[in-house]
This record gives C-alpha cells, sequence and structure tokens, in this order.
C-alpha cells in the first residue's frame, strides 16, 4: 500500500468513521465498475463530491478555526474589501452589471464584498453564487440573512451557469478543488497513468498505460517544452480547466473573471525540482499528502496551472487582463487605505493588521497565491493589476 501517512490517521468519532467508510465502499464499487483500477481523477471526484458523502457533498464543518483550514476572507474581512474595489471598477466601466461568486464557501466573501460595494457606492444588479454543495449553501443564506438582510433581494443561488452574464465573475479557491489526473514517467520517457485500486490493507496507486482521453497528449505537450521529462517524475494535470473556462466565457457577454489560488505558471509547477507533484490534503488544520485517509473528512487539492488557465481563456476568445500575486493585487487595490481607515475607526487594531499582514506576506498568503483575470470584450488597465503585472511569465500558447 502507498505509503503516505499523516501525522495521525485515526478516527476518535464512530460517526465520522462510519462515513468515511460507506464512502470507502462506493468508491470500490465504482473501481470494481472499471475493472479494479479507477483513474485518479474519478477517486478524487468521489472523494470530495460524492452526493452525501464527499467532502464537499456531506456536513462536515471544513471553514475556518473548527474547521480543516482557512481561507482568505475568513482571515481578514480586508479582503473581500479590496476584491469589491475591484469589482466596482469593472462594474463601473461596463455601465452596471452583475456579480457571480464559483464555490462561496462560508458565505464570508460575498457578504463582505457586498458590504464594500455598498461603501464603494456601486452595488450589483444581483449577486449570484452558484454552489454545488447543499450544505454550504444552506450556510450561506444564514449568514447573508444575518449580516445584509436589506439586499437579500439582490441575491440569488443558481444551479447552472447563467446566459448573457455582463459583470464580475469570481473564483476564490476553486480551481484547487478540482479533480486531477496524475501521471508518472517512466524510464523509456512515456506516460503513464496513475490509477487507484482497492487492497486489503487500504489503497495502493498503480501506474499504467493512459487510459482518460486527452492524458498522454497533455503530458505529451508538456514534454515538448523540456518539462516532465526525468523517468520517475509524477505530477498531477487538470483536463477540465479547458471545458470550465470554456462555460464560464459562453456564459459571458461582458466582463471579467478573477481567478484566486495557489499555485504556478506552467514552467514552474512542472519544473524538475517538483517531480512528486503538488497533491496536498487538509484536515483539521494538518496538510499532509495522503488522499487515502479520512475519506469524505479531508479536502483534497493541487496546486493551479495558471498557464493552462490563461491559455484555456485564450482559446474561448477571451484576453489576459493581468495576472499577480494576492499581495501585489491587494495592495492595488488599496489594502493600505482600507487598513489605515479601519484603524482610525477603532476596534481591533491589532487583529486586523494581523489579518492584514497574513494575506500579503510571503510567509503567508501573499506570494503562494496568485490572481489571473479574464476579460471578455472589455479592454482596460484594473487596479489590482497596477502595480506588478506577471503576466509575460504565463507562457500561453494560444
Amino acid at each position: 500500500m502507498t505509503d503516505r501517512s499523516p501525522a495521525d490517521s485515526s478516527l476518535a468519532d464512530p460517526f465520522a468513521e462510519d462515513h468515511s467508510r460507506r464512502l470507502a465502499d462506493l468508491i470500490r464499487a465504482q473501481a470494481a465498475a472499471h475493472g479494479g483500477f479507477l483513474p485518479f481523477d474519478c477517486f478524487m471526484e468521489l472523494a470530495l463530491y460524492a452526493p452525501g458523502l464527499g467532502y464537499y457533498a456531506a456536513g462536515s464543518h471544513k471553514f475556518g478555526a473548527g474547521g480543516d483550514f482557512v481561507t482568505a476572507p475568513e482571515i481578514s474581512p480586508l479582503f473581500g474589501r479590496c476584491l469589491a474595489r475591484q469589482c466596482a471598477e469593472i462594474l463601473a466601466a461596463l455601465g452596471g452589471g452583475d456579480v457571480m461568486e464559483l464555490g462561496a464557501g462560508t458565505g464570508t466573501l460575498a457578504a463582505d464584498l457586498l458590504d464594500g460595494l455598498l461603501r464603494e457606492g456601486i452595488l450589483p444588479g444581483r449577486y449570484l453564487i452558484l454552489e454545488p454543495s447543499p450544505d454550504l449553501r444552506v450556510r450561506q443564506q444564514a449568514l447573508l440573512r444575518e449580516r445584509r438582510p436589506e439586499l437579500s433581494d439582490r441575491v440569488h443561488w443558481l444551479d447552472r451557469l447563467p446566459q448573457d452574464f455582463t459583470g464580475v465573475m469570481l473564483a476564490n479557491e476553486v480551481a484547487d478543488a478540482m479533480p486531477v489526473h496524475r501521471f508518472a514517467v517512466r524510464e523509456d520517457g512515456s506516460v503513464a497513468e496513475i490509477f487507484v485500486r482497492s487492497v486489503v490493507d487500504g489503497w495502493d496507486e498503480v501506474a499504467g498505460d493512459p487510459d482518460s482521453p486527452g492524458l498522454a497528449d497533455a503530458v505529451y505537450a508538456l514534454q515538448a517544452q523540456g518539462l516532465a521529462r526525468e523517468p520517475g517524475y509524477k505530477s498531477e494535470i487538470n483536463l477540465r480547466l479547458h471545458p470550465w473556462i470554456a462555460a464560464l466565457a459562453g456564459a459571458m457577454d461582458r466582463g471579467l473573471v478573477l481567478l484566486i489560488d495557489y499555485g504556478y505558471p506552467r514552467s514552474e509547477y512542472y519544473h524538475h525540482a517538483r517531480n512528486a507533484g503538488t497533491l496536498m490534503c487538509h484536515y483539521r488544520h494538518q496538510a499532509h499528502g495522503n488522499p487515502f485517509v479520512h475519506l469524505g473528512l479531508q479536502d483534497i487539492t493541487a496546486h493551479v496551472d495558471f498557464s493552462a488557465l490563461a491559455d484555456a481563456g485564450l482559446v474561448a476568445g477571451m484576453e489576459v487582463a493581468g495576472f499577480t500575486t494576492q499581495a501585489h493585487f491587494l495592495i492595488g487595490c488599496g489594502l493600505d487605505e482600507l487598513l489605515a481607515e479601519v484603524l482610525a475607526g477603532g476596534g481591533d487594531g491589532l487583529g486586523q493588521m494581523l489579518g492584514a499582514k497574513q494575506l500579503v506576506m510571503p510567509t503567508g498568503m501573499g506570494e503562494r497565491f496568485r490572481v489571473l483575470g479574464l476579460a471578455k470584450d472589455v479592454s482596460r488597465s484594473w487596479c489590482g493589476f497596477s502595480l506588478r503585472d506577471l503576466r509575460g511569465r504565463l507562457d500561453s500558447r494560444a
């Protein structure tokens, strides 16, 4: 069995043990239906999104101090206030429009964004939330009723992408939770796909001939650029990025997509020194590399290839509006000024300063997280990308 054990792989809660066992049974049944070998992206999709059992489809507490990880909106409301300034600039350039958040977590970012847009004096016609998790949708509705009841008529939850959308689409830490394929490079340089199979004492990874459509071609394209070539090299690739961005572009008439996540440009993602990939799991604020424990109770993520996102946008008829670090984006949106306003107003000054530091410091989220803007039928300079535009590092091929 593949050994990637975190510090503690036990489950003390019998209800958690039962939940994890039922999901494991479902995954084993799916593997059996695939001849015993399940492509890793199918395993990851079931672990995260299986109805009623997957991590994002069940009712476990995920975000914040009592969950498994903390996202930027939970660290400081200044994150949402800064994004509100960027959204206000975009809405003004468009002459109005809507804001749509893809995967709204606890609803904290939506509440902070609406607060900020209200202060900026430019509310969206609608604030749309596309949320696949029934549990999270309920939490978002409760929080927004509490925080902004007077704006409830503007907030709508969607089951699918709208048509003829004009405005801003936001995806904060969404792409990292998309199922990925995993691959390995054989001794002769050929590509193997990594599958998951059930064994007596758990799960095992097996490298075999690629079965998933497009996987081998995608890896050979990387190798043609001098990447992912060394024998024994392992990594992941997200084959769902292109259709996802194409769907967003197809739904949009005019506007900007803002994608915020941790990741790298392609040349850094598939650098020879990063030869085990970027797969990471989060359980009770412990990060580890074993996706086969705590099934349905832990997050499984992979870093984002921002070059692939940019390529997908260009293929879909969009243009790259900017690419930068989270730190430079937030400062470009006026983080310093907004922090000064908060400190002048009293309250928890130390807490606000510590939160702002975590958002922008290289040792926190400032350098690890990047922001990519994809524009459709609107072209100008945006405040978030005004300080340092790194789009030249993307090496987009489209």
